[in-house]
């Protein structure tokens, strides 16, 4: 926490100095399109000091300028730095002075500050009611330019966890969250309840230090009472605990614990704790950070921490929303959320019928003007297609074939029919569609003994019980949306514009301190240093754009 809250907003020098070495010097060398000159001229419109006017007190000593600030946050992100490289960098990097208008080294600009002034403002902006401002400026300037159009394009990119994590499910690493857990419990509970809990321990550890267990670990016998002892303890201590009242942080804190013995541990008949030899769902892998989980970005490809989730307008390529989530998040539990501004515009409303009709006209080879969101097959769920369609967007989401093991007859090579309720197989035998006891929409259709005398049951089934379908509650739309994407017109226009946000995604992530590894810990924290590197992003592609301030607004240099 900040030790001294009483600071005053610092105004930033507007006049600047017209014989100023370094801002002549980087105004005849820089291009015109750089992120320096870019800040340098429209830093006062970005975000000038009054835009930061509500993180700071009436008394006090003087900031800082914000915009200072500001400026050094956005090229910290773009470059990759630690907070004291970037001070380094503001210090001795001309370019630097020159975009945040502190001009040379004999003017009366800020020469230096210490690199926990960066600390101090993030620290800010998280506390304040718009802590994403910096993306939220960038985003509408890029709006009133008229560079966001109503086509929005989806994909999401591992970020990895700032701590170590427990990848597998071993003695070691279970011992370790074990530990970890009650020794983060033990601080946690005030000197009374901590004397208490001390007394249920069993007194094999007293759980003061880190380091690894002193035991024979070659002895099968000393490692299995290892695991039971830390697992007696933990939940002796939960057994102190049940019941009565207590302070956030320990009631947080012993429901890690329970979490951790629960997703780890398995008790034998005999009462014996040992490693469970399974994964948990949604396993906790560190204790410092326990909103990490396991994630796969493909089938063999794993990672440990988060999700990033972007949204991008595909022809200007400026990231219109992010989110993350956990790293075992599936991406389309984000979509819906990347383009709520689609989803809320009062002016897609009132147009809705019209892009309505326009989609039976895209099925017969036209281009509907409209609102589409692009993504890959992580997005192409019958719930999200049936979502855009009540909005009026259209879907250029890619949608799974069916497949089937063996190179067996695969789902859709059966006439569905929804309408009469049954399912017609490649040999012309009709089943009914029994429903799901959840009411959804689903079912199952039972061919049974009908493939027991089947010619074609070798390419259709091995199952003794023969062959069934099972129909999603979303069935009609994932079959419509295998329909249109079989279209030319579908397929030129979704690879034409689907991989312009892989290269976006490049852009985010080509720095590996604060772009693919997290600065951070916790999922809102990590949220909002993700959402400033998508503004941070936003600005060098504006820059790139030669985007301006005009009279009226912002406008493309042409």
């Amino acid at each position: 926490m900040r030790e001294d809250l009483g600071v005053t907003l610092g105004r930033a020098d507007r006049q600047g100095d017209l014989f100023d070495e370094v801002a002549r010097f980087c105004e005849d060398t820089l291009p015109e399109n750089s992120i320096y000159g870019f800040l340098a001229r429209e830093r006062d419109r970005l975000f000038p000091d009054e835009l930061f006017a509500d993180l700071f007190t009436g008394t006090g000593r003087r900031s800082v300028p914000p915009s200072v600030v500001a400026t050094v946050m956005v090229l910290q992100r773009l470059d990759g730095l630690s907070d004291r490289e970037a001070v380094d960098r503001y210090c001795f990097d001309a370019r630097w002075r020159y975009a945040a208008g502190v001009g040379g080294y004999g003017g009366g600009g800020w020469a230096r500050f210490a690199h926990t002034v960066l600390v101090d403002m993030r620290e800010r902006l998280r506390d304040s009611q718009r802590p994403d401002r910096v993306f939220e400026v960038a985003l509408a300037a890029a709006h009133a330019a008229g560079l966001i159009g109503r086509r929005r394009v989806l994909d999401s990119t591992p970020l990895y966890d700032a701590v170590a994590t427990m990848d597998t499910v071993t003695l070691m690493d279970t011992v370790t969250l074990i530990r970890s857990t009650l020794r983060g419990l033990l601080k946690a509970a005030g000197t009374d309840l901590e004397a208490e809990l001390r007394a249920a321990l069993s007194g094999c550890d007293d759980y003061a230090d880190t380091g690894k267990p002193q035991i024979d670990w070659d002895d099968p016998g000393a490692r299995e009472a290892l695991i039971a002892s830390r697992a007696r303890d933990g939940y002796a201590l939960l057994a102190v605990l049940d019941g009565r009242p207590l302070t956030e942080t320990v009631q947080q804190t012993a429901l890690q614990l329970a979490t951790v013995l629960g997703q780890d541990l398995d008790r034998s008949p005999g009462g014996v704790f040992g490693v469970a030899r399974r994964v948990a769902k949604d396993r906790v892998i560190s204790t410092v950070d326990p909103d990490a989980r396991h994630g796969h970005k493909t089938s063999s490809r794993g990672f440990d921490g988060y999700k990033g989730h972007v949204a991008i307008d595909p022809d200007s390529e400026i990231i219109t929303a992010t989110t993350v989530t956990p790293g075992n998040t599936g991406d389309g539990a984000a979509a819906e959320e990347l383009i709520s501004d689609l989803l809320h515009d009062d002016e897609h409303d009132d147009e809705h019928d019209d892009e309505h009709d326009d989609e039976h006209d895209e099925q017969q080879g036209e281009q509907a003007a409209g609102p589409r969101v692009y993504g890959d097959a992580a997005y192409g769920t019958g719930e999200f297609h049936e979502r855009l369609d009540e909005a009026g967007i259209g879907s250029r989401c890619k949608t799974q074939a069916p497949t089937a093991p063996g190179g067996m007859f695969s789902k859709d090579r059966f006439g569905i029919d929804l309408g009469g309720q049954s399912v017609t197989c490649p040999a012309g035998i009709s089943a009914p569609i029994r429903p799901a006891r959840c009411g959804d929409g689903s079912g199952i259709a039972y061919f049974g003994q009908a493939c027991a005398g089947c010619p074609l049951r070798g390419q259709c089934s091995t199952a003794k019980g023969g062959r069934t379908i099972a129909v999603g509650a979303h069935e009609q739309a994932l079959a419509d949306a295998r329909v249109r994407q079989a279209d030319p017109a579908w397929i030129a226009d979704y690879q034409a514009t689907r991989p312009k946000v892989e290269r976006k995604l490049g852009h985010l992530m080509r720095r590996r301190h604060g772009g693919r590894r997290a600065r951070v810990r916790g999922t809102d924290r990590v949220d909002a240093d993700f959402r400033f590197l998508a503004g941070a992003v936003n600005l060098a592609r504006l820059a790139t754009l030669r985007i301006h301030a005009t009279a009226t607004g912002w406008a493309v240099a042409i």
